[in-house]
């Protein structure tokens, strides 16, 4: 019997699609901000959101191959906060 699976691989795909595409617009913005600063520690949370935005691209294209393995979501924890807490300094500090 042949299960119908109708428009979620679709959906899933476009979220995938979505969400590497919104971690990529921070990094560049992130890279941005770096670049104005003086690439001093401003470039911590920038190289995090774009590993970040990588490790995404990567999970989307092989959602098949184990994409919910706790090590890659341990990963992607690790570099979400990573950049979170890098940029809340810089953040907090204002426009130089």
């Amino acid at each position: 019997m042949k299960r119908d699976t109708g428009l979620q691989p679709e959906r899933t795909n476009l979220a995938w699609n979505r969400t590497t595409l919104a971690a990529a617009a921070c990094a560049l913005v992130m890279l941005h901000v770096a670049a104005e600063r003086g690439w001093s520690v401003a470039t911590v949370p920038a190289v995090c959101t774009a590993a970040v935005a990588v490790t995404l691209v990567l999970l989307g294209r092989h959602r098949h191959l184990g994409a919910t393995r706790p090590r890659v979501l341990l990963l992607v924890a690790v570099l979400v906060t990573l950049g979170c807490a890098g940029a809340l300094p810089l953040v907090l500090s204002g426009p130089r």
